[in-house]
């Protein structure tokens, strides 16, 4: 209804304007003039007054007459109506509104404008199409409302209006409320108690175990949660969001709060806490929760995960693993590997891009175990670099492993509905070598020690990581010695498994444990020779030069080294051995080595436990360990990258992460 929009008219401002010119005119001594434009002024003001008038009249007609159409009980309906109703045009112009709805809305004047500028979400095309009947929680000022629509049909050609609009507002602020603030589901696992029950003297047993529970009730208490103990180390909460929110900025503070406990006992107790939120219901967030936690749990402990929808955040995880693992779950697992090979046609392993010996020796001595089951089995190797390039020789020169190494493409075409993908050393789909095979595979295994990441490769039918082991390798000497009845492999099998050992721990000097020494032992048993594995490793000298300018090129800030690479190097390897290198280097705490590889800049980080590098890595979609960890970036110059890693290091630096 055009004619009534703006109907009262927005001419303070010209008027303002008009009067200030005048006046001008009076002083700079216009007389004549000044009174010909005030004349005129005094005109436009009657006019304007007299336009106001008749539109105000006009409206008023428009009411009555519309109101004259409707019979005494609509009448009566719409004047006595407990909630707000407002009548717009099919325009979306404002004609009309009751006293309830004026009470709620503190605005200025609203007759004449348009309910855009109340709903941005009005369209008046959806509604009179009947696509729209109803706006869901619509923010106006400080309160939320389900906007109903109704439309009514009119015959007046007076207005040329072809219907009315009828909106009914209903506030749901308290609703919007509880819908937002109620739902979410924290769950609390101390991941730790048994170890650490165990480590501390009888007579404090009960006092620790008490201690721990007290400070999680206290918690629970402080965010005003509902909490329930449904096993001895598990805890469920029901909390409102406005205190998520508020645990997210304190960093989820209970996790040192638990950690300081000291009652006696030899290691810290740790929690892992898992959050769901900003879900539809409750089963929703409580879903949420479980893959949380449970993602919390594979990268280690001693950390919240926070899970809204897609979105992940991680809080914690500053304790180093500790070994805390049994033989039990290694024995069950390779039993039902064992299951999983005699029922497959063919087994293929796979590791993740740029292989290292950790990857590539334990698939070696998975291959051998599958063979002594019987079962054609095949690695997939797409690349071999210096890193196993030593080992992958000596197979390809000794006839016994004719047709073990195969290309992905080969894979591919002989894959079959029974055959069994095993992926070692990777759990990423972003890491594997080839993700069209995992896609095409239904049987799917994985073996790995790295820290659970986002992009977990979901529906294996057995998952078997084991963060505090210090290698795949280590891994799959263990189940070896459970899946064949007379364990034997051959020396190069043995020697294979040894190196990937010896890579991941750094010769037995970071993150080694009681277990690490056992296998290394069991190998040394089947004839692996120190000697030949440390050939592996040996380096010729244009190697030894790459390495030595890539420390060259090293600057040292707060004990971090950080170093680029050269162009002419294009090798991860070489990068990994000089971050190694540069931890040799008193003061160093912590190394950081980009090289460029097709456009790619590949990070490879470590550290001596100070400072976790997974940590800063992953701020860069990386991944791996506290002391070991990489990542890849594309469509950046290094030192763009190297500007990103310094920013990621000083945010977990402000924030506690990095010490």
């Amino acid at each position: 209804m055009d004619r009534f929009k703006d109907f009262i008219p927005n001419t303070k401002i010209y008027m303002i304007f008009i009067a200030v010119l005048i006046s001008s005119l009076f002083i700079v001594g216009h007389m004549v003039l000044g009174f010909l434009f005030f004349f005129i002024f005094t005109l436009l003001i009657i006019y304007n007054v007299k336009t106001i008038r008749k539109k105000h009249s006009e409206l008023k007609e428009f009411i009555e007459e519309f109101s004259n159409n409707l019979d005494s009980a609509t009448r009566n309906t719409l004047v006595n109506l407990p909630f707000p109703m407002m009548i717009v045009t099919d325009d979306g112009d404002i004609t009309w509104y009751n006293n309830k709805l004026t009470s709620i809305i503190k605005r200025e004047e609203l007759l004449g404008k348009n309910i855009n500028s109340i709903v941005n979400e009005f369209d008046s095309k959806d509604i009179k199409e009947g696509i729209v009947s109803c706006y869901r929680y619509i923010k106006i000022d400080e309160k939320y409302f389900d906007i109903y629509t109704n439309v009514v049909k009119t015959n007046d050609e007076t207005y040329n209006e072809k219907c009315i609009i009828i909106l009914y507002f209903y506030d749901v602020t308290k609703i919007k409320q509880y819908k937002g603030e109620v739902e979410s589901i924290m769950l609390i696992e101390v991941d730790n108690l048994d170890e650490v029950i165990k480590s501390t003297e009888e007579d404090y047993r009960p006092l620790l175990a008490a201690e721990i529970e007290r400070n999680i009730n206290s918690y629970a208490q402080g965010i005003n949660a509902m909490i329930r103990k449904y096993s001895s180390n598990k805890y469920v909460l029901s909390i409102q969001e406005k205190y998520i929110q508020e645990e997210i900025k304190k960093k989820f503070e209970i996790l040192d709060i638990i950690r300081e406990i000291s009652l006696g006992n030899k290691l810290a107790v740790t929690l892992s806490i898992g959050v769901g939120k900003s879900g539809d219901n409750p089963l929703i967030n409580s879903n949420f929760a479980n893959s949380a936690k449970e993602l919390a749990l594979g990268r280690g402990g001693d950390q919240a995960v926070v899970k809204s929808g897609e979105k992940m955040d991680f809080f914690g995880g500053k304790t180093k693993e500790v070994e805390k693992r049994t033989k039990v779950r290694a024995r069950v697992v390779a039993h039902a590997l064992n299951d999983l090979i005699k029922e497959s046609s063919k087994v293929y392993i796979m590791g993740h891009k740029n292989p290292d010996m950790d990857c590539f020796g334990a698939s070696v001595g998975l291959s051998s175990a599958v063979k002594k089951l019987n079962k054609e089995c095949h690695i997939v190797l797409k690349e071999s670099g210096n890193g196993i390039r030593y080992i992958v020789d000596k197979i390809k020169e000794d006839s016994k492993y004719d047709g073990l190494l195969i290309t992905p493409e080969q894979c591919k075409e002989m894959l079959d509905d029974n055959s069994l993908l095993i992926l070692a050393d990777v759990h990423s789909m972003g890491y594997v070598q080839d993700s069209d095979i995992v896609k095409s595979v239904k049987n799917i295994v994985i073996i790995d020690h790295h820290r659970r990441t986002v992009d977990f490769i979901e529906g294996a039918i057995l998952t078997y990581i084991e963060i505090y082991a210090s290698s795949t390798s280590e891994l799959v000497t263990e189940m070896i010695q459970y899946m064949l009845e007379k364990p034997k492999l051959s020396q190069l099998e043995a020697e294979a498994l040894l190196a990937g050992i010896c890579v991941d721990t750094k010769n037995f000097y970071l993150k080694t444990g009681v277990r690490t020494f056992e296998a290394a032992s069991f190998l040394r048993k089947l004839g692996a020779d120190t000697v030949d594995v440390k050939k592996m490793f040996g380096n010729d000298l244009s190697t030894y030069i790459e390495r030595s300018e890539i420390i060259k090129n090293a600057k040292v800030e707060n004990n971090i080294a950080i170093a680029i690479a050269p162009p002419n190097i294009e090798d991860t390897v070489v990068a990994a051995k000089a971050a190694d290198e540069l931890l040799n280097i008193t003061g160093i705490q912590a190394s950081f080595v980009l090289v460029t590889i097709d456009k790619d800049i590949n990070i490879s980080g470590r550290s001596l436990g100070d400072i976790n590098v997974q940590l800063v890595l992953e701020t860069l979609g990386g991944g791996g360990h506290m002391t070991i960890a990489g990542a890849k970036v594309s469509n950046s110059t290094p030192e763009e990258v190297v500007k990103k890693l310094k920013d990621a290091i000083n945010k977990y630096s402000r924030e506690g992460e990095v010490k």
